[in-house]
């Protein structure tokens, strides 16, 4: 599933291992259990996984666009994995022979492997046919998951929103991964106003430089930070908490 270096957050012991895998795929491992956010593998230049590789037993979903579900049903299949989706998301993910989840915005649920709470997010969500159609698949949203009394925050696809900084005064986030590429989200300056905002522990800018209009270099995203809140990783690099 990829290798990569690791840093240590905290010197204690480690109960949750995070990587990130290029584009906004990000894959948690807690409880026994693999947890992949946003599973856009093939087709993805920034990767350093191959689909027909990755072991799952979860799939938590921001959205319904390409490059975000990518290939979620294959490795859902493969695996026998839950898909966790807004609940338009998830009955369309079921009709293709999948397991799933439907939740929806402010919504939590506690499973074997952690809690998942979806939060807003300012952008869209749908599928685009071959036919030139396009199905609506809900709401977009980011993700609260908690386990082992840590808390990661994946951002989605998503503009700026001053709800951030209630989610960050209700919600005591390790690790935030934020958008970063601009044209189709936040770009740097704004991120940076989110991670203030959130307060998380740790930043990092993910959906960047796989496509050219969301070229954008990750170390300026990080010097907008205070020193030490930013990390930009790179493809198969993790952090321990």
């Amino acid at each position: 599933m990829g290798g990569g270096e690791s840093c240590v957050v905290e010197r204690r012991d480690v109960t949750m291992k995070i990587s990130y895998h290029g584009h906004s795929v990000v894959r948690i491992e807690t409880n026994g259990k693999t947890i992949l956010i946003d599973p856009f593998i093939t087709g993805n230049t920034t990767t350093d996984l191959n689909a027909a590789d990755v072991k799952a037993d979860v799939i938590l979903l921001t959205h319904g666009h390409g490059d975000h579900v990518g290939d979620t049903v294959e490795i859902a299949k493969r695996n026998n994995a839950l898909v966790v989706a807004t609940f338009e998301l998830a009955t369309y993910l079921s009709w293709q022979g999948v397991e799933t989840f439907g939740m929806n915005i402010g919504g939590a649920r506690e499973f074997d492997f952690g809690t998942v709470k979806f939060t807003q997010a300012f952008h869209s969500s749908g599928f685009v046919t071959d036919d030139k159609q396009i199905i609506y698949l809900g709401m977009p949203t980011g993700i609260l998951f908690t386990a082992e009394g840590k808390t990661i925050y994946h951002a989605g696809d998503t503009g700026l929103f001053s709800d951030m900084k209630l989610i960050g005064e209700r919600h005591n986030i390790d690790v935030a991964f934020l958008p970063i590429g601009d044209s189709f989200t936040m770009g740097p300056e704004d991120a940076a106003v989110a991670a203030e905002w959130l307060g998380a522990k740790l930043v990092v800018p993910i959906h960047y430089n796989t496509f050219p209009p969301i070229a954008q270099d990750p170390e300026r995203f990080v010097s907008l930070l205070p020193p030490g809140v930013g990390r930009a990783l790179k493809p198969g690099e993790s952090i321990e908490l």
